[in-house]
């Protein structure tokens, strides 16, 4: 169901030729680049028109209107389930908490007496969120994108989802009432590349955004590649991953359980674990058979996601050949089941977010424990962070200097524009001067 990676006995390469030896997802955003390049032009010249026409063509409906009617929210609301409706205002109460302590607050720093910097913090004026809707819904990620674009103070937020044929051309209506909960009205029945270039276009029904964010698949992935440029971007968001590091006191039962939650998004979801025990090995092998049999979802996504080249069992020496391992990944989740675990976690450099022993899973970060789960994946965990409210700040530096305090600087600042033969640069000071650098 599962196979192996044994990287005992030899010393482990370092860098990409590591990473070479890991299990990745094939997920090649540049081949698809050159498919929805049409469909994003295409939505440029016609707008509106494309969009219902491509509704028609990929998702099977008819649309007379892309935008969402603000009934249909509130219709959407009044019949969500109460359970489900108290689930998901704990998971914005949560993400509220961790996502406000985010906020950054401006700060002066005197570099001399008269000369200051002051870094302020502006949020993005107008954001596109994308919410997925093909082989599940997911209003927990309308959750993760909405809060801290919110938090962020990001005045005018849109956000799309594909419509659904069972629901007459709108998103899920659980994506709809997640809207209503967040008080979001802006939402549109768009999906994909499609979804994106309204966005980053605009038509006549949706102004144009800064920035998009929120997962989805390879055509979303890259339309925002397409776009990078025009519009900011949080990532090109890969199939899910779990890594876990544990050793042989972790619950095979829990490691199994945690590695099928992961792959029953998507058959090219990835589920590694990285243990140095061969007993946990042969355990979690052992535990896989029964508990996906118990489950959901096998034929079409678990069994092809555990069996796929993206996952395997890799068996290491010890923990420091493991954590060796995990920081070459760079997981989008990555669990840390060990004696210690902590400690273990508090070393680990590479990784989207990272689950610290037996009682934080990742599925507790899909939705209720305060973290954004919209992360890195294939990879990028190595090199970028996952979606939070700095994701919607721009820093920006005002710059204040008296007469006396540029005077006091000037002659260095003519050297160095001298030495990198721009005169003209040296000469703005000087002109201030009457064209002499001041005397120190």
């Amino acid at each position: 169901m599962i196979s192996r990676i044994d990287l005992r006995g030899d010393t482990l390469p370092e860098g990409g030729a590591l990473r070479d030896l890991l299990p990745r997802a094939e997920f090649d955003v540049e081949a698809a680049l050159e498919k929805v390049r049409p469909i994003c032009e295409d939505v440029h010249h016609r707008g509106t028109a494309a969009l219902i026409e491509y509704a028609r063509k990929f998702d099977g409906v008819e649309l007379e209107q892309v935008r969402v009617p603000a009934e249909a929210i509130k219709a959407a609301l009044d019949a969500l389930d109460p359970a489900v409706r108290a689930a998901l205002e704990e998971s914005i109460r949560r993400a509220r908490i961790v996502h406000r302590s985010q906020r950054r607050t401006e700060h002066t720093t005197q570099v001399v007496p008269g000369g200051t910097v002051t870094e302020k913090w502006v949020p993005v004026e107008r954001v596109g969120l994308y919410a997925p809707g093909g082989r599940s819904v997911y209003p927990s990620s309308v959750v993760m994108n909405v809060v801290p674009a919110q938090e962020a103070g990001v005045e005018s937020i849109a956000l799309a989802s594909p419509p659904q044929k069972e629901f007459g051309g709108l998103p899920h209506p659980t994506i709809l009432a997640a809207c209503a909960l967040l008080g979001v009205d802006e939402v549109y029945a768009a999906g994909g590349a499609v979804a994106v270039a309204m966005f980053a276009y605009g038509t006549e029904d949706c102004l144009p955004v800064n920035m998009v964010t929120g997962p989805g698949n390879i055509w979303v992935a890259a339309a925002k590649r397409y776009f990078t440029g025009k519009i900011g971007i949080d990532t090109e968001a890969g199939p899910t991953e779990i890594a876990v590091l544990a050793d042989s006191t972790a619950d095979p039962v829990h490691v199994a359980a945690d590695l099928i939650s992961q792959a029953e998004h998507d058959p090219l979801a990835a589920a590694v674990l990285v243990t140095d025990s061969e007993e946990l090995a042969a355990a979690v092998e052992k535990e896989l058979e029964p508990q996906v049999a118990a489950t959901k979802h096998v034929e079409d996504r678990i069994k092809p996601a555990l069996a796929g080249r993206q996952s395997a069992i890799v068996l290491v020496d010890s923990l420091e050949d493991g954590l060796k391992v995990v920081d070459a990944y760079g997981a989008e989740h990555l669990e840390i089941q060990t004696a210690d675990a902590a400690a273990w976690a508090a070393r680990v450099r590479n990784a989207g977010a990272i689950f610290v022993g037996p009682w934080a899973p990742v599925s507790l970060g899909d939705y209720c424990a305060g973290s954004n789960h919209v992360l890195p994946t294939g990879g990028c965990a190595c090199h970028s962070s996952g979606l939070s409210v700095q994701s919607f700040l721009r820093g920006i530096h005002i710059v204040d200097y008296t007469r006396d305090a540029l005077a006091e600087v000037t002659h260095h600042v003519v050297t160095l524009a001298e030495a990198e033969d721009l005169p003209a640069h040296g000469a703005a000071l000087k002109a201030r001067f009457g064209w002499k650098v001041p005397t120190q």
